[in-house]
């Protein structure tokens, strides 16, 4: 028995609310999440005794802490998709790969396939080596498994059994509304 299942389900979560990366030197990651990602700085309590500061963009927080033996803190240089990520969607991986290409960044380039489906991805790390992804992502759509099948049950085109299937289309068809109706409004 799963320990969710045990306490009455999972928690009763809203939504992501911010990701803390400690850095060597706020200042320089501070600018790079600005100028390159394109968050902009908030207000964090003043009653904090340790550097730091908070950004905001696309729905997320970043909240950047010094740290405090910053001389000593591992930076990864290779660039490995597999690593631990943060990956934001953009409207066009071209102008994206374009403007890595004009700050003089590493990067490295991946498509992904599924089931005729192409998924473009840029890796490349922030100024303390933190891996960040840019990617078309929304074009291969959000297939629930069934609760409590088998993975087994799952095709090499990623669709399950007839049930799931349907309820999966029903529900990205619903997410992919929900995002177009929410763009309109912004506009």
């Amino acid at each position: 028995m799963l320990a969710s299942a045990a306490m009455g389900g999972p928690l009763n979560l809203s939504s992501l609310n911010h990701i803390s990366l400690v850095c060597r030197s706020v200042g320089k990651s501070l600018d790079f999440y600005q100028d390159v990602l394109g968050f902009f700085p908030i207000r964090r309590p003043g009653s904090f005794d340790f550097n730091g500061a908070w950004l905001f963009g696309y729905g997320l927080g970043i909240h950047l802490l010094q740290s405090e033996d910053p001389e000593n803190m591992i930076k990864k240089t290779e660039i490995n998709p597999k690593d631990n990520h943060i990956s934001f969607q953009c409207e066009s991986m071209a102008a994206v790969e374009k403007k890595l290409k004009e700050l003089n960044f590493n990067y490295i380039a991946r498509t992904v396939e599924e089931g005729g489906i192409y998924v473009d991805q840029l890796f490349f790390h922030d100024p303390d080596g933190f891996m960040i992804e840019i990617c078309n992502c929304e074009e291969l759509p959000v297939i629930p498994l069934a609760h409590g099948a088998d993975s087994s049950l799952q095709s090499q085109s990623g669709k399950a059994g007839s049930t799931a299937s349907a309820c999966a289309i029903l529900a990205f068809s619903l997410i992919k509304s929900f995002t177009i109706s929410f763009e309109c409004r912004e506009m």
